[in-house]
């Protein structure tokens, strides 16, 4: 069990409130860097008279370092305490923030994207972690509960100032923006966070685990962004591929014969949480896929400011936290596979729909309508999905489920954004060209909604309803959380293997 030093706070104290604050901010500004930034691609671009490869490194560069550091974040927290791998995390990503915002050049971005990356990476796990650990168990459930939602609405804000600091200064300033609040983050959390550690957690921490995962990583995407302009062929994308491939052999195998694996790769034993995590790669690689997208056709197609495009998705988000809670309570009472099956066939419909958007520039006709749509879709689904994968784990794994779930979801979305445009064919800079980006957006935006009602049957074939247990007479419903499901599922607890269960599904 996850045991805190100081695990006294009350969700009514001052410094309960505080530490809420606190564990919003840091995760806050991690999650509007994996997202926001598309808003800017087409600025970026130009300033930097640059090819879709490298505006697809800018994405996928941060998310692959983050989703490859996730897990060692979460077990580097258990080991040498919660509050301290958090502020390093927060101190490592304003400093890669700064950087970004400085950049001269496309190349330059990158690699300080990728150091952002693991920045976030031990920030992001931290963040729940610290909230499961200080608060009394009575009002855990509150507290995290505040947290999605509050984390739900600094998502909803992030295209709003996005778009305006983007359209009123710089691009950099969506950058620029993270290190004053991360320098208040800091502040605040050497005042107000207690430290926590897992006593439990004494075996060695996996970092060739974590190095091989890094190595499958980039190699993998490197081949897929550069293929389509240097060729299958090319002796540095076979070479990369090649790399890619070994990594993941030794990921495996590193995984299997270690004794405190980063990954138990026996989690996947269990069929029902298996299925769920492929049915969660499908869905998030076809939703992130399209969202990388659309932004750039509606500011090189339908000439939407950067604000506008920003706002684009904002009923998304609207919906998510309107719905989700409903829908979890739902799933609880029926099961989750009806909801699991349905919700990304209309997912898929409205990614489809998207194909109109591209027809004129009037929101309210061509875009909205698809927007309603596969939010709809996205709330049916997101909240029986990560229940079911939490649920179908272990106990004792239950914080890891949590953590796969969460990476599963951004490396579909990393595929995705690598592969997506070469298949859509958008090529080079004809993403600057308002005819080819169309045409290649209607075809990217029918690709991902036959993906994601892919996604909806498998389901239908492998989610299976759990045995259902009678209520007692007069127990209270499950409480449900809820969370905007953008980037990724949301992460339960600390994603260390000793994670203690948190027992409010979103």
């Amino acid at each position: 069990m996850t045991t805190a030093d100081v695990s006294d706070l009350t969700y009514s104290s001052a410094r309960g409130r505080w530490v809420l604050v606190i564990t919003v901010l840091g995760s806050g500004i991690a999650s509007l860097d994996a997202t926001v930034v598309n808003i800017a691609l087409p600025t970026i671009g130009r300033e930097f008279h640059t090819g879709i490869a490298d505006l697809q490194w800018v994405m996928t560069g941060y998310t692959l370092t983050l989703a490859a550091f996730l897990l060692i974040g979460g077990s580097l927290g258990d080991h040498f305490g919660r509050k301290k791998i958090f502020l390093i995390g927060i101190v490592w990503f304003a400093l890669a923030s700064a950087a970004c915002g400085f950049a001269p050049n496309a190349l330059f971005l990158i690699l300080t994207r990728l150091i952002q990356g693991v920045g976030a990476a031990l920030l992001t796990p931290g963040s729940l972690a610290i909230l499961e650990a200080s608060f009394v168990p009575a009002d855990r459930g509150r507290a995290i509960g505040a947290w999605s939602g509050l984390s739900g609405v600094a998502v909803a804000a992030g295209p709003l100032i996005g778009g305006y600091l983007i359209s009123a200064a710089s691009w950099r300033w969506i950058f620029f923006i993270n290190v004053p609040i991360s320098v208040a983050v800091v502040a605040l959390a050497m005042r107000h966070v207690p430290e926590s550690r897992d006593p439990s957690a004494t075996g060695k921490i996996d970092y060739a685990g974590a190095l091989a995962a890094v190595v499958f990583l980039t190699g993998i995407t490197f081949a897929f962004i550069e293929a389509p302009a240097l060729g299958w062929s090319s002796p540095v994308v076979l070479a990369m591929t090649l790399t890619g491939v070994a990594g993941l052999a030794a990921f495996l195998i590193r995984e299997h014969r270690a004794a405190t694996p980063m990954l138990p790769l026996s989690i996947f034993a269990d069929r029902q949480f298996a299925a769920t995590n492929a049915v969660t790669f499908i869905v998030y690689a076809a939703l992130t896929g399209a969202t990388f997208l659309l932004p750039v056709m509606l500011q090189v197609v339908s000439g939407y400011s950067p604000l506008a495009s920003g706002l684009a998705l904002l009923p998304l988000t609207i919906i998510m936290l309107a719905l989700s809670a409903r829908s979890g309570q739902l799933a609880t009472r029926i099961g989750p596979r009806l909801q699991m099956s349905v919700g990304p066939i209309v997912v898929g419909v409205g990614l489809a729909m998207l194909t109109l958007a591209t027809a004129g520039s009037n929101y309210w006709v061509y875009v909205l309508p698809a927007v309603l749509v596969f939010g709809l879709g996205l709330a049916i689904t997101v909240a029986p999905l990560t229940a079911t994968a939490m649920s179908s784990a272990p106990p004792e794994h239950s914080g890891i489920a949590s953590a796969v779930n969460n990476d599963v979801a951004r490396f579909g979305g990393l595929l995705a954004v690598a592969v997506l445009p070469a298949l859509a064919g958008i090529t080079g800079t004809s993403y600057l060209h308002p005819d080819a980006l169309a045409a290649g957006f209607r075809t990217a935006a029918l690709i991902s909604g036959a993906l994601c009602a892919a996604g909806g049957v498998l389901a239908a074939f492998t989610i299976t309803n759990p045995e259902r247990v009678a209520r007692p007479a007069g127990a209270p419903a499950p409480e449900e959380g809820f969370h905007c499901g953008l980037d990724a599922p949301p992460l339960a607890a600390s994603v260390g293997l000793t994670a203690r269960a948190v027992t409010k599904p979103d």
